[in-house]
């Protein structure tokens, strides 16, 4: 069932988004070669515990750590470990934070120095099709029209794999409510979307094949021919005319430019 906000909730809402766009902005800030994920894993889980938050992801469903870190031909849903980063390296940051009684979830893709010029194309467009996406969030509209956006960017544009056994989801009091919704399908399509409805819009998309699979842990998606993956996550509240943003990128961005070890000229 599809679950509404009003104006309070919303902006309950719009509190752990903005946690988890601060928490990536501080994972930005100590990204390097050399530093393993499961640091990176424990940074986080201090920092929203300094913070007055819930990690959404700890033991949901039976999921071991803070947080998903997710390196090169990782698609989603990494365990963070003793993998050090390296120079070339992506990495995919995905934080989940409940407070207030609501939670905040999304992503952003890291590049660890520069990366070969096809990854970081592959980067700039997934990123962009995260907004041509946002564009579609509209009240009037329906899923599949930010489903095609994305898909129409990314796979009809630039011949990209789009992921399809993982997809965006409604968001609230609960981590994944209804509307799923998928990075690829057809405009018309979907459920009608209406004032107060909060979606996690996450494109998943790699520079190969579409296909992917699960490892033995039960978690970790990868890329079938294992080339690399790219994720990135808005939380967005529908609305008339322009969707409201919940989440802040600019903070990242802003973190993103201030570390040496970075590349953010995209």
């Amino acid at each position: 069932m599809t679950k509404y906000k009003n104006k309070e909730e919303i902006e309950l809402m719009r509190i752990s988004a903005q946690l988890v766009s601060k928490t990536l902005s501080e994972v930005a800030k100590i990204l390097r070669p050399g530093i393993t994920t499961i640091a990176i894993d424990q940074f986080i889980a201090s920092f929203l515990k300094e913070n007055g938050a819930i990690p959404s992801f700890l033991d949901y469903h039976g999921y071991p750590f803070n947080s998903c870190i997710s390196v090169n031909d990782v698609v989603v849903h990494g365990f963070p470990g003793k993998y050090a980063l390296k120079e070339g390296d992506i990495i995919s940051v995905d934080i989940g934070v409940y407070k207030n009684g609501f939670h905040g979830d999304h992503a952003y893709t890291f590049l660890i120095g520069k990366p070969a010029d096809d990854v970081l194309q592959l980067v700039k467009v997934t990123k962009e099709s995260l907004y041509k996406g946002i564009e579609k969030a509209v009240a009037g509209n329906r899923v599949g029209d930010i489903s095609y956006a994305i898909q129409e960017h990314t796979e009809k544009k630039y011949g990209y794999g789009v992921v399809r056994e993982l997809v965006g989801h409604g968001l609230g009091r609960s981590m994944h409510e209804d509307p799923q919704v998928p990075n690829y399908g057809r405009r018309g399509t979907g459920s009608v979307m209406k004032e107060g409805l909060v979606l996690a819009i996450e494109p998943m998309i790699n520079l190969g094949t579409k296909e992917v699979y699960t490892e033995s842990d039960g978690w970790t998606v990868r890329t079938k021919d294992h080339k690399p993956s790219v994720h990135f996550e808005h939380d967005v509240c529908i609305k008339k005319g322009k969707a409201d943003i919940l989440s802040d990128y600019s903070i990242i961005e802003a973190a993103e430019k201030e570390n040496a070890n970075l590349f953010s000229d995209y």
